[in-house]
């Protein structure tokens, strides 16, 4: 039993390392590429800018605006969309409506002002949520007047020039399926938790976006704030409802039928960041159960593709990536029989090599994200909220694995869309969380139990990360259990 859990232990932390160093390779490779190709990048925009003196010389574009129930955001969006600097001849505004509350008067109001103005403006409402957002992006398409297909999630304000920066490399490259923008943010200042999540986004965009897209490596739309063209989709099989990341999804298959895929740093659309535990955990799980769909679904094509070695591993530890989650709750739990198993006498070596995995696989994630800060030129006071993002990522790690497990276990579940909040909150969105956060306070406190009995027994290496550990299952599921019932 002893060497049973002590092999556990090992593999959990070799598991981490692994995606740990990864980090330090996604940060290599931007340092690499990111200059070169961000500049060749800019001069192919500046130098079709021209193009769109001649309006009969430009391409017809379609936007698609997908909603269900959003009536705090629903008017902005469109009238950002709307705002876009591209002649109204040229850009059709689909809105996907699938709402069932009072969104659809919103959205019927701002449409009928907007086409009085000479806006190109349809609202397409179906009878049944069929597919969720893959189901009405789907349709859409089918009647779609565009070349180009631009899509708008709800909280996103594209600004003005959005396509004239993201039209021409589409128009320059014909192998190019689709342009990814980086989100910005909205409400960063909101509260810890905004803040926090903020590092994370700029990490994923900043630095693991544009290391995937400048070293061919398989990249994934990210679901809002991109152009795609039309051809693409078609040719890798259309829109697909069979996993909960129908963008991931698509990214792979498009990629593997031959397309290329791109990113543009500077082009920024801001957005909204969920502004309650509860919230960012129902967006967590439905990003990682859909990614693990995503690779028990594509990744043996991938293996079978005539990608290179490396681009393959990529793709192994991106569409994967968030099994490092159940890896981090089985590690939790191990900690303390462990210990207890080998009565004390953990041999110092062993331990010590163990924390030192541990501590390069945190100071992965770490680097990646310190580097987006440095890069964006966000300021060192958002380095203060690094801590929170560390016990965040852990604290949501019981709601993840659940998620992983469905996917791996094909456990059918519906598109739970995030609730935002807008400028001027009309209506309270919530996401009923159930009895989850009771047993994130019990293994929270469980990681005390076992920091209590790693410090008696002299092992003082191990405290700090059990001390992440305590305080991110706790702040997660105390903070969940609180919104649950306010």
């Amino acid at each position: 039993m002893s060497i049973a859990l002590l092999s556990a232990y090992v593999m959990c932390v070799m598991a981490l390392f692994a995606y740990g160093v990864n980090c330090y390779y996604m940060v290599w490779r931007f340092w690499r590429t990111y200059r070169k190709e961000s500049t060749r990048m800019r001069e192919r925009i500046d130098a079709a800018q021209s193009i769109f003196d001649d309006v009969a010389a430009l391409p017809h574009v379609t936007t698609q605006i997908p909603l269900y129930n959003e009536a705090n955001v629903a008017e902005r969006v469109i009238r950002a969309v709307a705002a876009i600097d591209y002649p109204s001849s040229k850009h059709e505004i689909q809105i996907l409506d699938d709402s069932t509350d009072e969104t659809c008067a919103i959205v019927d109001e701002i449409a009928i002002l907007l086409r009085s103005q000479g806006k190109d403006i349809s609202v397409f409402r179906r009878k049944k949520r069929q597919g969720y957002k893959a189901g009405a992006l789907a349709e859409g398409m089918q009647v779609c007047k565009g070349e180009f297909i631009a899509i708008f999630d709800s909280d996103f304000v594209p600004n003005p020039d959005y396509l004239r920066q993201m039209i021409p490399p589409l128009l320059a490259d014909e192998q190019l399926a689709f342009v990814q923008a980086r989100w910005g943010h909205l409400n960063t200042q909101h509260s810890v938790l905004t803040q926090a999540q903020s590092i994370g986004i700029d990490g994923h965009f900043m630095i693991e976006q544009s290391a995937r897209a400048f070293n061919g490596f398989f990249m994934n739309f990210n679901g809002t704030a991109g152009v795609w063209r039309k051809q693409a989709i078609h040719d890798a099989g259309g829109w697909q409802s069979d996993t909960l990341t129908e963008d991931m999804d698509l990214s792979y298959r498009c990629q593997l039928a031959g397309w290329r895929a791109s990113f543009l740093a500077d082009v920024v659309v801001p957005a909204e960041l969920p502004e309650t535990y509860t919230a960012f955990k129902s967006q967590q799980f439905r990003w990682a159960k859909g990614s693990i769909q995503t690779a028990i679904k594509l990744y043996p094509s991938v293996l079978r593709s005539k990608a290179s070695v490396m681009a393959k591993i990529q793709a192994f530890l991106h569409l994967t990536h968030y099994s490092i989650h159940p890896i981090m709750a089985l590690l939790s739990i191990l900690t303390l029989p462990v210990l207890l198993t080998l009565d004390v006498n953990v041999p110092w070596q062993l331990m010590a090599f163990c924390m030192l995995c541990i501590l390069i696989a945190i100071c992965g994630p770490s680097t990646l994200y310190l580097t987006s800060q440095i890069v964006t030129q966000a300021g060192f006071k958002r380095l203060l909220f690094f801590p929170v993002l560390m016990c965040v990522g852990v604290g949501i790690a019981l709601s993840n694995t659940r998620a992983v497990f469905e996917a791996v276990m094909n456990v059918k579940s519906g598109f739970v869309r995030t609730p935002k909040s807008g400028d001027f909150k009309k209506t309270q969105y919530r996401v009923n969380a159930p009895v989850l956060p009771l047993f994130e306070i019990l293994l929270g406190l469980y990681c005390v139990v076992s920091l209590f009995y790693y410090i008696e027994a002299k092992q003082y290496m191990v405290g700090p990360f059990l001390l992440i550990y305590a305080c991110g299952f706790l702040l997660v599921g105390i903070r969940s259990f609180r919104e649950s019932y306010q």
